[in-house]
């Protein structure tokens, strides 16, 4: 699984015009699964995204994790992290985990972190064509790959 979060003052989500999902201060997610992920990289990544010190403590320094700051998390799905652009000038999404299988690793993910952490948490809408309002603050924004831990043996 990759995850792109960013630090957010406020991000949202518009399917045909409507909002679906939306927070204030947190971090928007977005989220996209490869072909043989589990339900143990997903459990492994979600606590990484809540738990990740990205926040600015009193001394400026990023010393505190969304739960410190009570903040809010929207999870998008987005298979285009999975793409392969190397060869030739059209994206390759062979690596992409097939639709059904990411859509059930997207909801175990969302739904992993619903019940194990007090936060709100919003989500777009699994395969539709969304517009993505992120108001990036800092800009603030990493990437997190369940591979590098899982294939290198990375601590958490």
């Amino acid at each position: 699984m990759v995850a792109v979060i960013q630090r957010v003052r406020r991000s949202y989500v518009e399917v045909d015009g409507k909002v679906v999902g939306s927070i204030g201060r947190g971090i928007n997610c977005l989220l996209g699964v490869e072909k043989g992920d589990t339900e143990e990289e997903a459990k492994w990544l979600a606590q990484k995204v809540v738990e990740l010190r990205i926040f600015e403590d009193q001394q400026g320094k990023m010393n505190l994790s969304l739960l410190d700051i009570r903040g809010e998390l929207l999870v998008v799905s987005q298979f285009t992290l999975l793409a392969n652009c190397i060869k030739g000038r059209r994206p390759s999404f062979t690596n992409a985990a097939p639709p059904d299988e990411a859509e059930r690793l997207y909801r175990f993910f969302v739904d992993y972190i619903r019940e194990r952490y007090d936060i709100k948490v919003e989500t777009g809408v699994f395969k539709a064509m969304m517009l993505v309002y992120i108001e990036n603050d800092g800009p603030v924004t990493f990437v997190i790959n369940t591979r590098d831990k899982f294939k290198k043996g990375d601590e958490r």
